[in-house]
């Protein structure tokens, strides 16, 4: 299972990787293999300014669907138009072609709570 330690989690089992005040945004490789063979991603939230922890959009798999959760409070700037085409890249390469969503960061201090690497690690049993 590939867990990259530049990045942080949550326990939704998102990633985000932080640059300045955006944050990119995806599923992590453990939940993209949970899920199995994504067949639809859903994020009708661009533009809108949500809190941590709301519902952003939803990944469809070929047998569920699941909500994403907003890791940090923020404007949803941009959207992956590229997954509307191929949403299988989620599950290809999660942590690259795969991200979601980019985040302008309303409140940085909401970063402290995400979990590290290893703190992920542990929560999946890896």
């Amino acid at each position: 299972m590939n867990i990259p330690s530049e990045l942080k989690y949550t326990k939704d089992h998102e990633w985000v990787k932080i640059d300045g005040d955006i944050a990119t945004v995806g599923i992590t490789d453990f939940a993209q293999s949970e899920l199995g063979d994504i067949v639809y991603v859903e994020v009708e939230t661009l533009d809108e300014t949500l809190d941590k922890d709301e519902v952003f959009g939803s990944v469809e798999a070929v047998k569920t669907v699941s909500d994403l959760f907003l890791p940090l409070s923020g404007e949803i700037i941009e959207f992956n138009e590229a997954l509307e085409d191929e949403p299988e890249k989620v599950n290809s390469d999660p942590y690259g072609e795969g991200w979601m969503i980019k985040i302008k960061i309303s409140d940085a201090s909401e970063t402290d709570a995400l979990m590290s690497a290893d703190d992920y690690k542990a929560l999946v049993g890896a």
